[in-house]
């Protein structure tokens, strides 16, 4: 069993990382996340269940530091308050705890990093949905087959994994956000990068 496990995570990882469309969405990502630094903007981060976790471990990433030592970038899960979730949970329905969140975090030119491995959560489809109406940046992570078409809809930029299992899903789309995440900070960057570099000798 958990030689099949790691045999299919490597298959799907090699596959993701051979397929032409994958590599230049994740490329671009990583350029608009960046630019959107230059001007000062943030990124808000969303997802359920451990798709949360992705988003909070993707804001810790921003926020501390990936590969070197340099200066915090700003980087909000919306799944971390949980006053701020049940308070809007109770009073607008589940639907609405991102997109809310949205409306009042989000500013034009920010960018909105919406996980969804089935792409049919309706929770993260309000916020796409209103990202784009307030001119944020919306980049959407999911996976192959059905689960991309609904998201599609209001992703600026959907980074669709070449595979439909959710827990294969789940674990490229992590991978991949480290990558975006490390060209980033490169990017974003390049003076620490060398100094940590150079200290490292």
């Amino acid at each position: 069993m958990i030689e099949d496990h790691l045999r299919l995570s490597i298959a799907a990882l090699e596959k993701a990382a051979t397929d032409p469309g994958f590599l230049k969405t994740a490329q671009t990502v990583s350029q608009i996340i960046a630019d959107s630094y230059r001007q000062g903007g943030k990124v808000l981060i969303a997802g359920n269940g451990g798709s949360a976790a992705d988003a909070q471990h993707i804001a810790a990433e921003f926020v501390s530091r990936y590969r070197f030592d340099r200066p915090p970038l700003p980087a909000i899960a919306l799944t971390t308050d949980t006053s701020v979730l049940t308070a809007i949970g109770n009073d607008y329905g589940y639907e609405q705890v991102f997109e809310r969140q949205i409306r009042g975090l989000g500013r034009k030119g920010d960018v909105f990093i919406a996980i969804s491995t089935s792409g049919r959560s309706p929770n993260i489809l309000a916020a796409l949905k209103a990202a784009r109406e307030i001119g944020v940046v919306t980049v959407g992570f999911t996976g192959a087959g059905d689960s991309a078409k609904a998201m599609r809809v209001s992703s600026d930029f959907l980074l669709i994994v070449p595979v439909a299992d959710t827990p294969l899903i789940q674990q490229i789309h992590m991978t991949v956000a480290h990558a975006i995440i490390e060209t980033v900070e490169k990017d974003y960057f390049p003076c620490q990068k060398n100094r940590s570099a150079q200290a490292a000798k």
